[in-house]
């Protein structure tokens, strides 16, 4: 599922990064759409939500929903018009500067570098770690697991995996970190994180984190990697599964 999740919101970015999404600009319904890429309406309405929130496109209540660029394709054959649009695409990218780079991502994006980041931090800290730091762990994964409401949830376990990037004693990963963490306090990532992240599997997650401070207290510091990886790939499960639920297999709803 989470492959295919990838594939439909891949496929529409390319799709205006090459101009060959509907036409003048203007997207199609999304029942028409979705038969043409025949994925569900779900699925696709989901995945226009998050380009709407990177800038990709505009609604307009009675006229329709627009691709914001207005370039026009370039006639060419369809490999060099892929190559052209891997290249717009990366280009644009890389010329966003870094102060700004959360009003261009989404929580599936933070989650996916969390996902390669967090695990490594985890490794130093097991390295690292002083007793004091240690002592935090124990405490904060402990306020996670006895958290009485999901807004007291939200800031233990951000504390917790903090606190982690603390004792890796690496300030470029902390810096980094802090970045993401500052996602999570947009509109998008807070309606995800009530309907897929952390209250409502409290118990699994303060699980995972006395896992994590387990390792990292013993100084075993591939133990350490897997447990953050182990518990990050869970969060990843859900939160894909909210932004896009199971689909029938009629893309009609």
């Amino acid at each position: 599922m989470l492959q295919q999740a990838d594939q439909t919101l891949s496929k529409l970015r390319q799709m205006i990064a090459n101009g060959s999404l509907g036409t003048g600009g203007r997207i199609p319904p999304e029942r028409t759409l979705a038969s043409e890429m025949g994925v569900g309406r779900r699925s696709l309405r989901r995945a226009l939500e998050i380009l709407e929130q990177e800038g990709q496109i505009t609604r307009h209540q009675g006229r329709g929903t627009f691709v914001q660029s207005k370039t026009a394709p370039i006639a060419a054959p369809t490999a060099v018009r892929a190559r052209q649009a891997d290249m717009a695409v990366a280009s644009a990218m890389a010329a966003i500067p870094f102060d700004r780079i959360l009003e261009f991502t989404n929580p599936l994006e933070v989650i996916e570098v969390r996902l390669a980041v967090e695990p490594v931090i985890a490794r130093l800290a097991a390295l690292r770690a002083s007793q004091a730091d240690i002592r935090r762990l124990q405490g904060l994964a402990e306020e996670t697991r006895t958290a009485t409401d999901p807004a007291f949830y939200e800031r233990a376990d951000e504390n917790f995996h903090r606190a982690v990037a603390e004792a890796a004693r690496n300030a470029l990963f902390l810096s980094l970190f802090d970045t993401l963490s500052a996602s999570r306090r947009d509109a998008t990532w807070r309606r995800l994180s009530e309907n897929a992240h952390c209250f409502k599997r409290q118990s699994v997650h303060s699980a995972s984190h006395q896992e994590i401070y387990e390792a990292i207290a013993a100084r075993n510091s591939e133990r350490a990697f897997e447990c953050m990886y182990k518990h990050l790939s869970d969060i990843q499960r859900h939160v894909y599964t909210y932004a896009f639920p199971a689909e029938q297999k009629s893309v009609a709803e």
